[in-house]
This record gives structure tokens, sequence and C-alpha cells, in this order.
């Protein structure tokens, strides 16, 4: 019998080690969410605290994921994830030893929760850039739909194991069980045998990582798309998390272990929509995909705001599940793979900022909404906004796909003699402008500006802190593009930055050129007096 499609990444040694890690570790995740939320309702079951939880666990990955998607990819990825996994194992088990003592209040919750989720935040970029180390191109997107299947499957079992180990051994078991989960991704992780990367070029510094990646998403309209279309989703999807704790116990009425089934029930309805995926993609584009999971998302949230059986709300979120595995895993194949691999964690780095910013700033709204109009009027209103803000932002398309390269066209004179390069590099900080002289014919402005706009663009993602376009005035036939690199390292580094579509752009570019050669290509470097 033919394995599905879905799971054809598994025969890759090291990504199936790492993606069974990997279930351990989200199982602990979802058992620590049921156990914080629920032990909230106790502390103190105000709508404001009990949100607040959901909030402090995604606002870390607000603030810290773009740092941690720099750091991830100027150091050692794989080191960098044991750290990680190891700050989040210790905070767990200080979770585990002050509920043991009842010693812990709402605040500490919340502070804790928030230690926890900044290593999270610096788990998610990390880990998602280092999906592409472990398949083939060929297997990308099914290895990304596989990592979402994997995360779902731990949805479905995590909070129903969460509900049980606090019925039957307390919060403190809760904890400790998610530090021993995370101890399976470390020994995992230590492992792997990840093939050391070999690179001519010094090391980014991290402000330098920062701004360069930050440029890149910038100037890139597919990630702009795909950022654009996750903080909507997002945003009104986030009132499940932080009034579900809520519902169950004050609508219907039901204890931790309804609590964790329910949340079980939306994981099921995740994985059956992760096995489907391969078939839907078939018949929708990526942006027709999260249109229809947005909508399914909205008629969802309205079934658990309207119905009040327990029924209805397996229903609600089993649908909730559905949508969820198909608008994230579209969303987050949509900006990895508009990500090169130099700048990919940096990208997926502010990519996770805006959607677990629109997360948490969802969480806290959907509390305080519930704390004026009630939590059935909060949820009704969230999903109505869910409906209208899809429709809104469906413009904003995730489906371009990059143009196959041509013969490559040399804008750029040789590198310098070794020596001339050391003394360069030695004085890194001076800033490169790039000059490039082009000469076009008059009738051809109108053209050569429309992919000059494509070629500001390419200079920014590449790195360039500043691009203009000059024409000269007595000779309006002759063109001058300036842009100014940080250093003689970056600019060295922006040749390999450039993408097949990129090398497309700078090519149609030169072909407006008429005279002898090419465009005529200068560099000078800042010199301080």
């Amino acid at each position: 019998m033919k394995n599905p499609a879905a799971l054809a990444p598994l025969r890759h040694p090291a990504f199936r080690m790492l993606w069974l890690a990997n279930l351990a570790s989200n199982i602990g995740l979802f058992v620590q969410n049921t156990a914080a939320g629920w032990l909230m309702t106790s502390l103190d079951p105000s709508p404001m605290m009990v949100s607040l939880v959901q909030a402090a666990s995604m606002l870390p990955v607000f603030l810290l994921a773009l740092p941690a998607g720099a750091l991830a990819d100027i150091m050692d990825r794989r080191l960098f994830l044991i750290g990680a996994q190891l700050w989040m194992a210790g905070t767990a088990l200080l979770l585990c030893i002050l509920s043991g003592l009842d010693a812990l209040g709402p605040w500490g919750l919340v502070a804790l929760t928030f230690a926890l989720g900044a290593g999270l935040a610096m788990t998610f970029p990390a880990w998602a850039a280092t999906t592409p180390e472990l398949v083939p191109r060929t297997d990308l997107v099914s290895a990304i739909a596989l990592n979402g299947i994997g995360f779902n499957i731990t949805r479905a079992i995590g909070p129903a194991i969460g509900g049980l180990t606090i019925a039957w051994f307390g919060m403190g078991a809760a904890f400790a069980l998610n530090a021993a989960c995370l101890m399976v991704m470390v020994a995992a992780l230590f492992a792997w045998k990840r093939a050391p990367s070999s690179s001519r070029m010094p090391r980014e510094h991290f402000l330098s990582a920062v701004r360069a990646g930050t440029r890149f998403v910038a100037a890139t309209p597919a990630m702009h798309a795909a950022i654009i279309r996750a903080v909507v989703f997002f945003l009104f999807g986030s009132a499940v998390w932080g009034l579900l704790p809520l519902l169950v116990r004050d609508t219907l009425g039901l204890g931790p272990q309804s609590f964790g089934l329910l949340l079980g029930c939306m994981g099921v309805g995740a994985v059956a929509a992760g096995f489907l995926l391969p078939a839907l993609r078939g018949r929708l584009d990526r942006s027709g995909m999260v249109l229809w999971a947005s909508l399914i998302g909205a008629l969802a949230m309205a079934i658990l705001a309207l119905l009040h059986h327990w029924s209805f709300a397996a229903l609600g979120m089993m649908l909730y599940g559905v949508s969820w595995i198909s608008a994230a895993s579209t969303l987050q194949a949509s900006a990895q793979m508009a990500a090169p691999a130099w700048v990919r964690a940096r990208a997926i780095g502010i990519y996770q900022m805006c959607f677990f910013g629109a997360l948490a700033a969802g969480s806290a709204l959907s509390g305080w909404i519930a704390g004026q109009v009630g939590v059935t009027w909060a949820m009704f209103l969230f999903a109505l906004g869910a409906a209208i803000g899809a429709v809104l932002v469906r413009h904003w398309t995730l489906d371009a796909e990059a143009p196959s390269a041509p013969p490559a066209v040399e804008l750029v004179r040789p590198a310098p003699a070794a020596a001339e390069l050391r003394e360069l590099l030695h004085e890194g900080a001076n800033r490169v402008l790039e000059v490039v002289r082009y000469q076009v014919p008059a009738a051809d402005r109108d053209a050569f500006l429309a992919v000059m706009a494509q070629c500001r663009l390419v200079r920014l993602r590449g790195g360039a802190a500043t691009w203009r376009l000059y024409e000269d005035i007595a000779n309006p036939d002759r063109w001058v593009e300036l842009w100014a690199i940080e250093s003689w390292a970056e600019h060295l580094r922006e040749a390999g930055r450039l993408s097949d579509e990129d090398r497309v752009t700078l090519a149609r570019a030169a072909a407006f050129h008429v005279g002898d050669g090419g465009p005529e290509a200068v560099r000078y470097v800042n010199v301080r007096v």
C-alpha cells in the first residue's frame, strides 16, 4: 500500500527523529497550556486574568521573534535550539515546585508563563528555518505541512492528557510532565549530526543581521501578503484561546476533563484537515484556502457563542481545528517559501512576531470585551469580525510564483585582490556606495522606470540601506542607480542573496542599456576624514 503523500518526508532519518521528538515537546506544551489556563480559573477567575494567561504565552514571541530569528541565522542553530529547550524545561520545573508548595499566585503564573513564552519565541523561527536542512527541496512543502499535522496531533491528545493529569495527579504533575517532554527534544537535538556550514565570509553581527532581515521583509510583497492575512486571521481567531476556559466552566458548566477533551476535538479536526490538504491544494490556490479557512473559523466561533451544549461545542471546536490548520499551514508555507536560506529564520521571526502579536492582542481584547458584555457576546463579535476581515483582505494574494532565471548578467566588477580585500574588511564599518550607469532610449523611459521600481526592491532585499535613481537633466537617456550597503562584508554577501527572480529583474534592467558592453558598475568605499 502506498503511503500518503503527507508522510513522504518521514523517510529522511534526521527529519523523522526530530519530528517525533517535536511531537513529545508539543504534547508537553499543550499539557502546560491546559494546566495554566485552568489554574488561573481558580487563582483569579476574572475574564481578563484568564485571557492574560494566553496573552502572556504569545506576547514574548511578538517581542522576541525578530532577535531570535537573527540569532538563529548567525549562530549554530542546533545549540541555539538546545539552549531554548533547556530554558523552558527549567521554567516548567519551577512552576511544578511553586504549585506543589501552593506558593503560586495569579501574577506569578502570568510571569512564568511569559518566561516559557520567551523560550518558545527562541524556538519557533529556529525550528521553522531548520526544516529545509532536514529534507530536500522537493519534500519541503510536505515537511511544512507534516509539521502542522504533528502539531495538531499533539493538540488532539495533549489537552486531553493535560486535563486527565490535572484531575488525577494535580497541577504540579502537569507542569512536571511538560519538563520531561521538553527533555526528549533536548536528547534528539544532541543526537542530530548537523552538517557544519562552511563560509569564507565573516559572521554577521547581531544588529546588522536584524537590519538585513527587516529590510528583506519590508521589500518583499509576498511577505507583506502573508503577514497581513495572518494578522487578520489570528487576531479574531484568538478569542477561542482567550475565552474557552470560561465558556467551558461558566457557560457549559463542565470541568477540566471536558476542557481538555474539547481542545482535543479541535486537534482531531486539525489532523483530519491536515491529511486532506494535499488534495485540497489541487483545487484551491493558497489565497482561496486561507479565505475559506477564515470563513469556517468564523462559523465555528459563532457555533461556540450561540449553541450552549457540549455536542455543539465539540462540533464548533472540530471546525475550528479544520480552520486553524488550513490557514496556519498555508500562511506559514507562504512565508517560508518567500524567504531564501540566508534570511529565513529572520523573515519567519518577523512573520511570527506579527501573528503572535495578533494572538496576544486578540486574547487580551476578547477578555476585556467579555468583561463588558459577557463571554457569549464577545465570542460572537469576534466571529463576525473574522468573517468581515477575511473578505476585506482577500485581494492580498499568496500565490505569486518566481520565474525561471536566464543566464546571469554580471553587473559588478570582479572583487579586489586578497590584500586589498583584507584591508577593506578591517574597516568593516565603512559604507559602500554602489553605482550602475545606464543609457536608455527616451522611448523606453516608462518601461525602464517600471523595471527599476522592481530593482529597488531587489537591492533592498539584498541589504541596501538606501536606494536612489537619478536622471541626467542635460542628457535624458542617461541614468544613475545608487544604493548604499552598510559595510564591505555586507556588499560581498549581496550577490549570494539574489534569488532567481531577482536575477531576472536585474537582467531586464540591463537589457534596456544601449551602450557598448553592459551598464557600467562601480563601487566606492566611504572614507572618514
